[in-house]
């Protein structure tokens, strides 16, 4: 499998080289198109109860579409809903944590499934329940905006805001934090930040859906019937 970025960061186009009778896992709705003859087939990845916890609790479709390439080999193209940015790696023998929506793809080596971490995983509106993908294959992430990454070394600290994130390493230790007192929170525009320790990476994204709503709501037209 080969997996070229195209367009990016505004409006990034992820354009996949299958080889012969190779399959892929999509998410519902991100496939923009495909070479003739690859085959797709719906079912609820991982069996029902995985599919349903990754629906409910992880806010993602609870089917999966698997694409096979066919005898000679073939191509996908995948997009996400939002204008942003893709990025592809390679899982080997390791697990990172995804925030809802950010997922798009996956070779089928790699698992996801959904992770409870307990309160400490409070990401404001973003819930209680993060994707978790691990394993060994090609994993392709999609964002909001632009990707930015940082890596820390070990005890490394750094400041988050909650609504930017996209993926981190499950070695990334981190506490979620008010800003500043409460009058900071409900009138300075800021909510919920995440401290992170390393070693690890994270993935972030330049913009965040959550300001975006609280910008666009106030400005759509009033219904006064």
């Amino acid at each position: 499998m080969e997996v070229k970025i195209l367009y990016s960061p505004a409006y990034s186009l992820a354009n996949v080289k299958l080889d012969p009778n190779e399959n892929i896992q999509v998410e519902s709705g991100a496939m923009v198109s495909t070479s003739f003859g690859v085959n797709i087939e719906t079912k609820a990845a991982g069996g029902f109860f995985k599919a349903l916890g990754r629906s409910m609790l992880g806010g993602e479709s609870f089917f999966m579409n698997t694409f096979t390439a066919p005898a000679n080999g073939g191509e996908i193209n995948l997009a996400p809903s939002l204008p942003g940015d893709m990025f592809a790696m390679d899982i080997n023998n390791q697990t990172l944590l995804i925030q809802s929506g950010s997922y798009c793809a996956s070779s089928m080596g790699v698992n996801i499934d959904t992770k409870w971490g307990g309160a400490k995983t409070f990401f404001a509106s973003e819930g209680l329940i993060l994707l978790k993908a691990s394993g060994n294959g090609k994993l392709i992430l999609s964002s909001y905006g632009a990707i930015h990454e940082i890596n820390l070394a070990a005890n490394e600290k750094y400041i988050v805001d909650t609504g930017h994130f996209v993926a981190f390493d499950e070695s990334l230790g981190f506490v979620v934090k008010r800003v500043g007192g409460l009058k900071s929170t409900m009138l300075g525009g800021e909510g919920l930040v995440v401290e992170l320790t390393g070693p690890g990476k994270a993935l972030l994204q330049t913009r965040s859906t959550d300001a975006f709503l609280s910008w666009l709501i106030p400005k759509l037209p009033k219904n006064n019937n």
